[in-house]
């Protein structure tokens, strides 16, 4: 089933073997020397194998299985790339609980309570700059001087020029996610020394700046839409985070961008990418095939046997498992999964059964003699649960393995970019509002919902309320609440926001979180968030 990313992720293991454990404040890899050296770069297959070694950090957290972490002082599920991205956009806001607060960091994440210390948000700050780190090695190790010293031949270097701007696109994604999370980081690129921790801190604004000018360089180097290996950025895939960036830079910068990501919406929706025929074949462990395929745009890959971690789709399919349902085998998991870890506030499922969403394929709620409010949230049998993850292949058969799944985390997909049209044409960004209406129907037409719209009923708050049935669990729901003013203040309070079981305003400082106090204690340029 999965033998491409097999073969992937075999190279990808054996790269990561070489990484040394890396300081968890800053973070660089430890010895250069242990990675990306001239012995490695003998042929012209190791320089994509190099390239492989980058991406794996998206995925696994070391090379010795899933309690392995090459970020030393931490879990090592708690320091998984997608994993944290996951818990930060949607513990956070008003999609899902996290039933065992016991659980290091989630407390705080669930009441949006969390301090400097915490160790989910401590973990992301670290994998995100160690893929910053992963990437200016690979930059460096594949530079015109590099190569001249090797004596590559120029067809190598016409390869290598693609695999650079590949790299160079997940150093713009991992200093996208410090922007949104943190509104701040350390700047370090390849003309930096090795080994430079006390790199200076960029605002807001100037990571702005350099992601969008880091995109728009590598774009001509970057391969066509769907003409790549699966699992590897394209043009599409800068495309994407071009329009995100733009969709919400009037609260990265201050400055409206619609009218750009209206234009890159356009590129996107015109590059061959197509909706899976059915919505939840998206969320199986087949997602790699068939038509669910040519709608992610870019996924995290996943594969129980080859890599053992506990990323983003392990820990929703196991954790949406019912304690009082024990349904994991409806999901190709144990028939416990995680009991009940996972649940979803009152608010998300009072909308899902508002009238309009009852009969649609997105709305996957089980319901049986639970409550509808997760109160108290320690007890798991309260609150509805969902089903919209799946270890089993769209034809019904189990994963590779019951706990550790097959199924990968689509970070970008085409039904988000329909919704981002659909918001930047009513925010001004041009476009046309009968093709809006059409993105938008054509979401629900595939989700068997018979609701329509019409030009008169779109709104932005409908936007909103349909990004959370179209795109729930996917990490996307805090940057929507924010870019929607909806997040902090009490304009809007769902379930155990602030900490009380009906919910309560937060402090608007909270619309970033607060850099780590390890990582403020490694590099004196970096200044703590207002507030925290």
């Amino acid at each position: 089933m999965k033998n491409t990313k097999r073969l992937l992720f075999g190279t990808i293991l054996v790269l990561m073997s070489v990484f040394g454990c890396t300081d968890e404040l800053e973070v660089l890899p430890e010895d250069p020397n242990t990675f990306l050296v001239d012995d490695f770069y003998t042929t012209p297959e190791s320089y994509l194998e190099g390239l492989a070694g980058v991406y794996g950090n998206l995925t696994l957290t070391g090379a010795e299985g899933p309690d392995n972490s090459n970020i030393s002082g931490l879990d090592a599920g708690t320091s998984q790339y997608g994993r944290g991205l996951w818990s930060m956009q949607e513990l956070t806001a008003d999609e899902v609980i996290w039933s065992w607060e016991n659980d290091p960091g989630t407390r705080e994440l669930n009441r949006n309570t969390w301090s400097a210390d915490n160790v989910i948000i401590r973990g992301f700050f670290g994998r995100a700059m160690t893929q910053v780190a992963f990437v200016n090695e690979y930059l460096r190790q594949t530079s015109e001087e590099s190569l001249d010293a090797r004596d590559v031949d120029q067809n190598t270097r016409d390869n290598i020029r693609a695999y650079r701007a590949e790299a160079r696109f997940l150093r713009a994604l991992a200093y996208f996610h410090m922007m949104d999370f943190f509104g701040r980081a350390g700047f370090i690129t390849e003309d930096d020394p090795v080994g430079a921790y006390q790199s200076p801190e960029y605002s807001r604004e100037e990571l702005f700046s350099f992601i969008e000018s880091e995109l728009l360089e590598i774009l001509p180097d970057m391969v066509d839409p769907l003409q790549n290996d699966y699992g590897r950025a394209d043009k599409a895939a800068a495309w994407m985070l071009l329009a995100k960036i733009y969709l919400n830079a009037e609260v990265y910068t201050g400055e409206e961008k619609y009218v750009e990501c209206l234009q890159y919406c356009e590129q996107i929706i015109s590059s061959g990418y197509e909706l899976s025929t059915e919505y939840l074949d998206v969320f199986k462990a087949d997602n790699d095939t068939g038509s669910a395929r040519n709608e992610i745009i870019f996924p995290v890959l996943s594969d129980g046997v080859v890599t053992q971690n506990y990323g983003p789709t392990t820990l929703m399919i196991n954790g949406q498992v019912g304690s009082l349902e024990q349904n994991g085998l409806d999901f190709g998991v144990n028939a416990g999964g995680w009991g009940g870890a996972l649940r979803v506030t009152r608010q998300f499922s009072e909308l899902m059964l508002s009238g309009t969403y009852d009969a649609d394929d997105r709305n996957t709620l089980i319901i049986g003699d639970r409550p509808i409010d997760a109160n108290p949230i320690n007890n798991n049998g309260t609150g509805y649960i969902i089903g919209k993850w799946s270890n089993l292949t769209s034809d019904e058969v189990p994963g590779s393995a019951t706990e550790i799944v097959d199924t990968d985390f689509p970070m970008f997909r085409l039904g988000d970019v329909y919704l981002m049209y659909v918001e930047a044409h009513l925010r001004g960004g041009g476009g046309s509002l009968q093709t809006a209406v059409d993105y938008f129907n054509l979401l629900r037409t595939r989700a068997d919902n018979p609701v329509l719209v019409t030009a008169g009923d779109l709104d932005l708050d409908l936007v909103l309320e349909e990004r959370l049935v179209e795109l729930h669990w996917e990490g996307h729901r805090r940057q929507d609440l924010i870019r929607f003013g909806q997040y902090t203040g009490g304009t809007y309070n769902w379930s155990w926001k602030g900490g009380a079981p009906n919910g309560i305003p937060i402090a608007n400082y909270r619309d970033v979180f607060p850099i780590p106090n390890a990582s403020l204690a490694s590099n004196p340029n970096l200044n703590q968030n207002e507030g925290y």
